[in-house]
């Protein structure tokens, strides 16, 4: 049985509809990266699976439990640290670990092991005796993270784990990840692809409520293979220009890369259609009394394909291969 189980989950809020009958299922010991532009749905799915907020329609199991009937069975199962870790400021961190494993019913003679291995995976022993309220956000950060593994959950759903921290802090996080790949499943949201690159090696895209992608990083990799980055610059402003290179039709979409006082683009489309698509550049810029100059090309990234699904082509698209 897979770790995570979904099947149509939907939500709607009156007659928005925030997460619209997404499928996908997660095996035990599986890395999932979930990604999405914001108001994509990443949060409120992710709230579903964990039990802290209701959906419309459709089923999901964690762990083996139902969202719906089970819900205190996903809670002892899983480890759920939000967007914005809901902490007691007052509380000092070894206490609050204590009471939070208290809560989630970590036997008595476990307890302060658990809350032990838990520090020291997020790497807050010397902070035991500090209080909360007192900490820096990174800090209060993994002291979320601590009390999301402090009950040794088989499955952990993370919102944007590394936010607010420092590029060390972020790199212990994905350390800590990659350390307990294998034993814990886990689902995690962000916006950092080349983090999740480091990471795991599956990816679910969601973008306006539905699921745009579901594939492997090899899979995505291949996809873009065929594709190119294009940058250049001209002496037009930037909005008119990318206007105008936004006519073009082969082009997949446009980014404004510009610092200064020099408009700088980049634009990707497919390696085959590269003269050809930039000659139309060229003429459409020169009828909107604009040059083409210091044109570089590139090969495209992952990240390209992520920007194309949620801010170009909306078609559906699987790499899972």
């Amino acid at each position: 049985m897979p770790a995570i189980e979904v099947e149509n989950l939907t939500k709607r809020y009156g007659a928005r509809i925030a997460v619209d009958q997404i499928s996908f299922s997660i095996e035990d010991g599986e890395i999932v990266g979930f990604l999405g532009p914001n108001g994509a749905g990443k949060t409120t799915t992710l709230r579903m699976l964990s039990c802290f907020q209701p959906a419309t329609s459709g089923t999901a199991r964690v762990a083996g439990y139902d969202v719906f009937s089970q819900s205190i069975g996903v809670r002892e199962a899983t480890g759920y640290l939000p967007e914005s870790t809901p902490l007691y400021s007052e509380m000092r961190v070894f206490k609050y670990l204590w009471y939070r494993a208290t809560l989630k019913g970590v036997p008595r003679r476990n307890r302060r092991g658990y809350i032990e291995s838990a520090m020291a995976r997020c790497d807050i022993g010397d902070v035991r005796e500090r209080i909360i309220g007192h900490l820096s956000k990174g800090y209060r950060q993994r002291v979320g993270l601590a009390d999301a593994l402090v009950h040794r959950p088989s499955v952990l759903i993370l919102d944007e784990p590394t936010s607010g921290l420092d590029p060390n802090q972020v790199r212990d996080v994905r350390d800590l990840i990659k350390e307990i790949a294998g034993e814990t499943t886990v689902l995690f949201s962000t916006h950092t692809i080349p983090w999740v690159e480091q990471v795991c090696e599956r990816v679910i895209i969601i973008n306006q409520g539905r699921i745009v992608l579901d594939g492997t990083l090899s899979g995505m990799r291949k996809q873009i293979e065929p594709w190119a980055r294009v940058e250049f610059r001209t002496s037009m402003d930037a909005r008119p220009a990318m206007d105008a290179v936004r006519s073009v039709a082969p082009i997949f979409f446009v980014e404004n890369l510009t610092v200064g006082d020099r408009t700088t683009l980049r634009y990707l489309t497919e390696k085959r259609n590269l003269e050809a698509t930039r000659a139309q550049v060229q003429t459409v810029l020169a009828s909107a009394g604009g040059a083409v100059e210091n044109v570089n090309v590139v090969d495209a990234v992952v990240e390209d394909l992520f920007t194309k699904l949620t801010r170009g082509s909306e078609q559906i698209v699987g790499a899972r291969r």
